[in-house]
C-alpha cells in the first residue's frame, strides 16, 4: 500500500540536483547567482523577480500537494492522525518541532548574546524537516518494509503542517490586511457550498448522487483552479505569504471516503476531484521542487557563521531527543504504546533521519532573515544537516536496527 518510492525518488533527486547546481554556482559566480534569483521575470523590467515566481507562486502547489495527504490524514475514514492509533505520531511530531527550536534558542542566548537581535528571527528554521530526503535516508537504514518509513512520513508532513501554521502567523510577508482575507475564506466556502456541499445535499440518500456526478463531470476542477486564484490573491494582498494562498481551497475539493495512507498507490485510481488535482499537479510539483532548490540553495561556502551552527545543532540535537521525548510521553505516561512496530531504539534513528531539513528550513530561512550574511549561513547550515544521513545510518547499525525487505 505505500509504494512512495517513485514519488520521494523524484523529488529527491530533483531537491539535490538543484541545490548541487545552486552550490556549484554561488562558488564560482556569487554574484551572478544573486543576479539571477532577484531578476525580473523575462519580458517586464519592474515586474515580479524570478525568486518570487519559484517562492510565491509554484512553491504554493508544492504546499497544497502536502497539505492534501495531512487533510486526509486528518479528516477521512482512517486518517492516520485520527483517534488513538494518531496520537503517537502527532505527539513524536510535536516533540520533534519544539525540542529544535528550544535548542536553537537556547544556544543563540547563551552563546551568542551579541548576536541575539540578529539571530533571534530563525528560531523556527530548524522546526521542520524534509519528506522525500528523511524518508530516502530512512530507507538505507531501515530497508522498504519496515514500519519506521510510515512513522517518518507522518512525522514530516505533521513538521510541514506547523511549518505552514508557523508561516503564516510568524511571519508574514508584509503587514497584514485582515480585510483582504475575507477572499480567500470567501473562494474556499463558496467553493465548497456550490460545487460540492450544496449538490450533495440536495441529492440527499439516494446512493448514485446524480446531482453531485453531474456537477463533477461537467466543472471539473475549473471552479477550484478559479477559486484557487482569488485565494492566492486575497492571501497576498493580505501581507501573508503567498505560497500559502491554495491551502484554503484544498478542504473544499470533493475527496474519498477513506483513507488508504499517505501517498498510497490505491489513491491514484480513485476518481475523487481531490486526488484527481493531486495526480495533475504531481509533475509541476516536482518541476517546482528543482527550481526552488535552484534559486534558494546557493551560498558561498565563506559564509558559514554563527547561523548555519545554531540551525545545524538545533536540527541534529533537537529532532532525535524531541521525537524520542514525544514518543515516550505518548508510550509511558500516556499508556498509548509505543507507535507500531518501532521501539525507542528505532525511534531515536528516525529522529536522526528526520533531522535532514531542506525544503521548509529553506523557505522559513527565506522569510525570517533578509538578503544578507545571516541568511547565507542559515542556508548553509540547512543544507549541511543533510550530513544526518551518516550517523543516523552509523547509529541504526550500532543499536541493531535491522531493515525489512
Amino acid at each position: 500500500m505505500y509504494r512512495v518510492w517513485d514519488v520521494v525518488t523524484t523529488s529527491s533527486a530533483l531537491v539535490v540536483a538543484g541545490a548541487v547546481l545552486a552550490l556549484v554556482w554561488a562558488q564560482v559566480d556569487p554574484a551572478g547567482y544573486r543576479a539571477f534569483a532577484a531578476a525580473p521575470l523575462p519580458g517586464t523590467e519592474s515586474g515580479p523577480t524570478i525568486r518570487f515566481l519559484v517562492n510565491g507562486v509554484l512553491m504554493a502547489l508544492v504546499f497544497a500537494f502536502a497539505f492534501k495527504e495531512v487533510w486526509e490524514a486528518l479528516v477521512l475514514q482512517h486518517g492516520a492522525f485520527r483517534g488513538r492509533r494518531g496520537a503517537a505520531p502527532l505527539l513524536a511530531a510535536t516533540g520533534g518541532v519544539t525540542a529544535p527550536v528550544l535548542v536553537y534558542v537556547a544556544l543563540a542566548a547563551a552563546l551568542a548574546p551579541a548576536q541575539w537581535d540578529a539571530l533571534a528571527a530563525g528560531w523556527a528554521v530548524p522546526a521542520a524537516t524534509d519528506i522525500a530526503i528523511s524518508y530516502v535516508v530512512g530507507r538505507a537504514i531501515f530497508g522498504a518494509g519496515h514500519p519506521a518509513l510510515r512513522l517518518i512520513l507522518l512525522l514530516a508532513l505533521a513538521d510541514d503542517a506547523a511549518g505552514l501554521a508557523i508561516l503564516a502567523l510568524a511571519y508574514p510577508a508584509a503587514p497584514v490586511d485582515g480585510g483582504w482575507l475575507l477572499l480567500p475564506l470567501g473562494a474556499g466556502l463558496g467553493a465548497y457550498l456550490l460545487f460540492n456541499r450544496l449538490p450533495r445535499w440536495r441529492d440527499g440518500d439516494d446512493p448514485l448522487q446524480p446531482r453531485a456526478t453531474r456537477i463533477r463531470m461537467r466543472f471539473g476542477l475549473w471552479p477550484y483552479a478559479v477559486a484557487g486564484a482569488f485565494s492566492w490573491y486575497g492571501v497576498y494582498k493580505a501581507g501573508l505569504n503567498p505560497a500559502l494562498g491554495l491551502l484554503p481551497i484544498v478542504p473544499a475539493i470533493p475527496h474519498a471516503d477513506h483513507a488508504f495512507g499517505v501517498f498510497a498507490e490505491a489513491e491514484g485510481r480513485l476518481a475523487d476531484l481531490l486526488n484527481r488535482a493531486a495526480h495533475l499537479v504531481k509533475l509541476p510539483v516536482e518541476i517546482s521542487l528543482f527550481l526552488f532548490a535552484l534559486v534558494n540553495a546557493g551560498a558561498p561556502l565563506g559564509a558559514f557563521g554563527t547561523a548555519s551552527w545554531l540551525v545545524l545543532a538545533a536540527l541534529l540535537l533537537g529532532k532525535p531527543l524531541g521525537i524520542l521525548a514525544g514518543g515516550w510521553l505518548a508510550a509511558r505516561p500516556l499508556g498509548l504504546g509505543w507507535p507500531a512496530g518501532i521501539g525507542p531504539r528505532a525511534l531515536i534513528v528516525v529522529g536522526l533521519a528526520a533531522a535532514a531539513g531542506f525544503t521548509m528550513p529553506l523557505f522559513i530561512a527565506a522569510s525570517a532573515f533578509g538578503p544578507g550574511p545571516t541568511l547565507e549561513a542559515a542556508r548553509l547550515g540547512v543544507l549541511l544537516s543533510l550530513c544526518a544521513a551518516v550517523p543516523a545510518f552509523l547509529l541504526g547499525r550500532g543499536l541493531g536496527v535491522h531493515g525489512r525487505r
